[in-house]
């Protein structure tokens, strides 16, 4: 049978897995090495040929008591003992499923396949004509007949003390598991606990799941979707598990492994083009595993560090200066250009600016946590198309900026600057751009730190405040030495070097905007071979590329042509 699968350069070695179960089959080996040799022969078929073995929801086991009693019962008896008014007679009997030894052998997923295609030469006939919610709900009322209250009990507490919650860390594992085996790892204790989860799986949906498990489920049903031949749903999951998944653990992983973090970007990116393209089926396969292997390297790599206090201030830290760099550069500019202007009363437009940003930006947090549903997409649209308005407001802001770079325009602004040059409109858009620069970011943030304050634990949040500490004191520095800096300048520098940041910025947040979009799906995607530089908004594709060729083009033809003599602002 393994022969008939699909080839795969590791295929050879399941042959020769299977070769071994077939000999210690013939030799008569003892059961539990024969079970073993199994076992691990279909957890590295699944591996290897993404087989989707879990319910697509948690399964409502409510009805499943009745679907028993309708179907099974017959047989089985109401109980489960085999015992049935149509067992007599019956050869072999139908399987005792309050055994616990026998069951002890049987995963959920197992029962789920038996339900579903029934045992060939039994009376045991697959149940296909039910849906596929219900046969898994029946098969997780089957895996608890073996098992009492009290155990299920004992589960329930210690699950609910953060037992088990490795061993048996979402759906997944969860059918997957069988008793012994869990046993055989987390003795009796894990067997109660799997008991308890058996019985009761919406459980799970009260653990939380990590952003990397998240992003390789929705992986793993985004490549169901398109061997589906659903491309469209293929590349929402994969836009998802990006944005709702791997995105927020992005800032931690960068503090152990900056490279990493790039390739897993990278090869999502690179999935989400295929799906796109309609590349065959196995490319896309391919990707999705290297993937897949990629996030489980980051799993492996942040599980590592979780305990490493140093770790979790570096994140923290990281997290605020790589998303409010570039607000309080463009806060500071804006802050000494007013007071270089001698116009200090115009400050409170500023400061109005970014107080009112962080406020919506508080309340937008609040609103997405508890009143409605903001989409990883959602979030990562507000920023793209914030990042490409604040791009163009920090245009009009450099340009006026460059048209008083001169000492004669500048003596000219002095003697007209209240009827013209800071005009109620320039002011408002002063506020404007402090206003976008501030928000666009102010939400993600948020949430970035919820993450990192859930995967700390108790024990690791004095080091995230820690860290967030020290990054405003850092943003804080940033903005007292521009400001130091700016106001010693001569007044002509000042204003040549403000509006070349100013349109530097620009470029900047066209590139960051232009990739927030892509990752949304919202714009397509061209890959270039070129390395991210996500400090210069700079990202590996023709269209965040050339949108900044084209605005470098544009800056240096306005500037040069203010400096042939444009018309004072």
């Amino acid at each position: 049978m393994i022969a008939a699968l699909p080839a795969r350069p590791e295929r050879a070695a399941l042959e020769a897995t299977a070769a071994g179960l077939m000999g210690a089959i013939k030799d008569k080996r003892p059961g539990e090495e024969v079970a073993a040799i199994a076992g691990d022969l279909r957890r590295r078929i699944i591996d290897l040929y993404e087989v989707r073995v879990a319910p697509r929801q948690v399964p409502d086991l409510r009805p499943a008591a009745a679907d028993y009693t309708t179907h099974c019962a017959v047989c089985h008896g109401a109980a489960g003992r085999g015992d049935g008014p149509a067992a007599k007679g019956l050869t072999p009997p139908p399987a005792d499923l309050t055994d616990a030894a026998r069951m002890g052998q049987h995963s959920v997923f197992g029962l789920y396949n038996t339900i579903t295609l029934g045992i060939k030469g039994t009376a045991m006939t697959g149940f296909a004509p039910l849906s596929e919610s219900q046969r898994w709900a029946l098969a997780f009322y089957v895996s608890t007949l073996a098992t009492g209250g009290e155990a299920r009990g004992r589960g329930a507490a210690l699950w609910k003390s953060g037992a088990g919650k490795t061993e048996l860390r979402d759906l997944r594992a969860l059918v997957m598991a069988t008793p012994r085996d869990v046993t055989a790892r987390a003795g009796a204790d894990g067997a109660a606990v799997l008991a308890y989860l058996r019985s009761e799986p919406s459980a799970l949906a009260t653990g939380r799941e990590s952003p990397i498990d998240f992003s390789a489920r929705l992986l793993g049903e985004s490549l169901d979707a398109y061997r589906r031949g659903d491309a469209a749903q293929a590349h929402q999951l994969a836009v998802t598990g990006y944005l709702e998944g791997f995105e927020l653990v992005e800032a931690p992983l960068d503090a152990v492994d900056r490279g990493l973090r790039t390739r897993v970007e990278g090869g999502m990116l690179r999935y989400r083009t295929l799906i796109q393209s309609r590349a065959p089926k196995e490319t896309v396969e391919a990707e999705a595993r290297a993937i897949l292997s990629l996030l489980d390297t980051a799993r492996q790599r942040l599980d590592a560090a979780r305990l490493s206090p140093l770790t979790t201030f570096t994140s923290a830290l990281v997290i605020l200066l790589r998303e409010g760099l570039e607000a309080i550069l463009v806060l500071a500019a804006l802050i000494a250009m007013l007071i270089k202007s001698g116009r200090r009363e115009a400050l409170r437009y500023v400061h109005a600016g970014w107080i009112a940003a962080l406020a919506l930006g508080g309340l937008t947090w609040l609103a997405a946590a508890y009143v409605v549903t903001v989409s990883g997409a959602s979030r990562e649209v507000t920023e793209g198309v914030t990042a490409l308005v604040a791009a163009a407001m920090l245009l009009y802001v450099g340009f006026w900026m460059h048209r008083h770079a001169h000492a004669a325009r500048w003596k000219a602004y002095l003697e007209t600057r209240v009827q013209s040059a800071l005009s109620g409109r320039t002011l408002w858009a002063l506020a404007a751009v402090s206003f976008v620069a501030v928000y666009r970011e102010t939400f993600e943030t948020v949430l970035f730190y919820q993450a990192l304050w859930i995967e700390a634990g108790p024990e690791g949040r004095v080091a995230v405040g820690a860290g967030f500490v020290a990054a405003v004191a850092g943003l804080g520095l940033v903005a007292w030495l521009m400001l130091k800096l700016g106001l010693r300048l001569p007044v002509g520098w000042f204003f040549g070097v403000g509006s070349a940041l100013m349109a530097v910025l620009a470029v900047v947040l066209a590139g960051k905007g232009i990739a927030a979009l892509q990752h949304a799906g919202k714009l397509p995607v061209g890959p270039l071979d070129l390395p991210a530089i996500p400090s210069l908004g700079v990202y590996p594709t023709w269209q965040g590329v050339l949108t900044q060729l084209v605005l470098v083009v544009l800056i240096l033809a306005a500037f040069g042509y203010s400096r042939r003599g444009g018309r004072i602002a």
